[in-house]
């Protein structure tokens, strides 16, 4: 089948939805099927790029390193139609989210939604939440979910609000898949690890607490900040370890120093992909009080890297670390600190079969079997409903003619 991917995020911008995008991609072509992406123009995109449709675009508000097209969407179309795609799947609400619609419905295909951002989490970005209102985006995700044929949700927390939001179109949870090779990394040794450690000035007995991702507010890695005093005062030896780049590192490293532990925090910067999972090797323990996201793919990363997790729990989460060999979720910001000391002191040992089992579970390969069947029952659910309406309109038609001819 041929499917058209229509974003305003995609690499070279790194972001969650990106990475998810490409994954799919991949196995999709692994599959046999073609994969074509409509996104927007990148200041530091290739020239040229195989099946990469690019539509003039500006830098989102508030959002600089996103972007949002402006034009060059009749072009889109007609490329769109020579294709002669079979399904158009969205992965934005905005710019090139509405000309995936709007094509879908001209092309007469349907047009699969995933609902990638829970944006009442965002609010603040814009005009200080002034301007935008729960309320907007409550009617604003119902509007475009219900016009489109079925929506993924990437967990449970999704669902649940679409649910409250009000949308009826059908809903799938499928949460994103990862390339599981990337993160076991076999070719990773045990010097590579220590040198790592090393150059962040750690040594083999040091506690190193891993966070990484980008540094906003939303991500609450204040929240693990709070909790690193009590956790210092137990583990002496342990250290703080943020990789990521983002607007709220000035007031994390200020909340450091207030506390006093500034110098057990080391804030590491963006790293290149094929380094991450160095990062994740070397650490004791990945830590996350995050309650933004829809998914979180660090998580999966992390137990794919083989260390365990203390992270606060939701629907997803707490059935995600389902066993204590992957790690532990705590209950609120508050919990973290006394969560953390009573799972090290635990000293749980790592379980093979389990962790082989979940791996296949937050695997590309998963991922893309499940994505397949969604999109092969919501092309039968399209053509079914298609053939409903036009014998509703037909039966219509004779009605009104059956009605002139009696008179």
């Amino acid at each position: 089948m041929k499917f058209g991917f229509f974003t305003d995020t995609y690499f070279p911008q790194v972001s969650g939805v990106a990475t998810s995008i490409k994954t799919l991609k991949e196995e999709l072509e692994q599959k046999g099927h073609e994969v074509y992406i409509f996104t927007t123009t990148d200041p530091n995109a290739k020239e040229f790029e195989e099946d990469v449709i690019r539509m003039p675009s500006v830098p989102f508000v508030s959002f600089k390193d996103r972007r949002i097209v402006v034009r060059g969407m009749w072009y889109a179309y007609l490329i769109a139609k020579e294709l002669d795609l079979d399904l158009i799947h969205t992965h934005t609400e905005f710019g090139a989210g509405l000309l995936g619609k709007m094509v879908g419905k001209k092309l007469k295909i349907p047009v699969i939604h995933t609902y990638h951002t829970m944006y009442e989490d965002y609010l603040h970005y814009i005009a200080n939440g002034k301007v935008v209102r729960p309320t907007h985006v409550k009617y604003f995700s119902r509007f475009f979910a219900n016009h489109t044929t079925g929506v993924v949700c990437p967990s449970e927390r999704v669902i649940d609000k679409l649910k409250e939001y009000g949308v009826t179109s059908p809903m799938r949870i499928i949460p994103t898949g990862i390339d599981i090779q990337k993160f076991e990394r076999p070719d990773i040794t045990i010097q590579m690890k220590k040198a790592l450690r090393k150059e962040l000035g750690l040594t083999d007995d040091s506690l190193m607490l891993l966070s990484l991702s980008r540094i906003s507010y939303e991500k609450n890695i204040q929240a693990i900040v709070t909790g690193l005093p009590t956790i210092f005062e137990r583990f002496p030896n342990a250290r703080f370890v943020i990789v990521g780049d983002g607007p709220y590192v000035g007031k994390l490293r200020c909340l450091g120093e207030e506390l006093g532990i500034g110098d057990k925090i080391q804030f590491i910067g963006e790293v290149p992909n094929d380094q991450v999972a160095i990062y994740y090797k070397a650490a004791d323990y990945f830590v996350s009080a995050s309650t933004s996201e829809t998914q979180g793919l660090t998580y999966t990363e992390a137990m794919a890297s083989g260390v365990p997790c203390i992270v606060e729990g939701n629907a997803y989460l707490n059935n995600l670390f389902d066993h204590e060999s992957l790690g532990r979720t705590f209950k609120t910001d508050a919990d973290f600190a006394s969560t953390f000391i009573e799972y090290v002191e635990a000293e749980i040992p790592s379980n093979e079969a389990i962790l082989k089992e979940k791996l296949y579970e937050i695997s590309a390969t998963h991922f893309g079997n499940v994505m397949v069947e969604f999109y092969e029952d919501m092309i039968k659910y399209y053509d079914q409903r298609t053939l409903e309406k036009d014998t509703a309109a037909s039966i219509e038609r004779i009605k009104v003619k059956f009605t002139s001819l009696r008179k």
